[in-house]
């Protein structure tokens, strides 16, 4: 079902069955195949391929050679019906790839609300990335990796499959990630290693002086105590009892399971 407001281009390939709504726009040789639902005022710019089970929501722009949903690149999959959705108002530049999950991942990768991917990113089958991401150019994730809210992961930067990124990380460029990243660390290197927290980050997005002085604390807490962690989450809980902030760190340590960056 193609709305009546959609505007397609003559040299497009929009399979039948495809449901494309309102104000969307497809341009110049884009190929539009399989079960596709593509919501209001999403722009495919020209040459962009969506296939298979996925679901683009609104207000996304998507730029040239741009492939959403192709079958991954895990050598496990046969064939499975597996999904790829991308929420709403984001920006997918030029040669970005993103695949659609496996079943053994949970059968969905899965990007959400005002993310920012730059030019030759890709997003392997079942990541997980949330909201207010910016991914700059070439950065790689590999199969099941999660980016919670606010993450920046540099130019060049690889992230091992499975590894957990919490919320407000800033990854510096050329960054090889192989375990998992609390949140609001700053890291970078091969192999990423922390070099304190993401202050310029968190100042911009409007956390007050006392809620960072508390997170450095808990900073220090995981990396110059010389406790181990066992020792120091329930310390973290009890902060976060009265500290909404402090919660990012007791849901990351629940979800880790590579151990984290040091």
């Amino acid at each position: 079902m193609i709305h009546s407001s959609a505007k397609i281009h003559p040299t497009a390939l929009v399979e039948e069955g495809a449901i494309i709504g309102e104000d969307v726009v497809i341009g110049p040789f884009c190929i539009v195949e399989g079960s596709v639902e593509i919501k209001a005022r999403t722009v495919l710019k020209s040459h962009v391929v969506v296939r298979g089970d996925t679901v683009i929501g609104e207000d996304n722009e998507i730029y040239q050679f741009a492939t959403i949903g192709e079958v991954n690149q895990d050598l496990k999959y046969k064939g499975e019906a597996t999904k790829t959705i991308v929420g709403n108002a984001n920006r997918i530049r030029e040669h970005v790839t993103i695949h659609r999950g496996t079943i053994q991942g949970g059968g969905v990768t899965r990007i959400g609300n005002n993310n920012l991917l730059m030019i030759n990113v890709h997003v392997a089958h079942d990541c997980q990335i949330k909201n207010n991401c910016i991914l700059a150019n070439n950065a790689t994730l590999a199969g099941h990796v999660e980016l919670d809210d606010f993450v920046i992961v540099g130019g060049m930067s690889a992230i091992h499959q499975f590894v957990i990124v919490g919320a407000h990380v800033m990854l510096g460029g050329g960054s090889m990630v192989s375990q998992d990243v609390p949140p609001y660390v700053m890291a970078q290197g091969d192999r990423a290693r922390p070099f304190g927290v993401n202050l310029e980050g968190l100042k911009r997005r409007g956390f007050d002086k006392p809620t960072m002085h508390t997170i450095r604390n808990v900073y220090k807490m995981i990396y110059r105590s010389g406790k181990t962690l066992e020792e120091i989450i329930p310390e973290i809980e009890q902060i976060a009892e009265t500290d909404s902030a402090i919660s990012f760190f007791t849901d990351f340590f629940k979800r880790s399971t590579r151990g984290i960056i040091r």
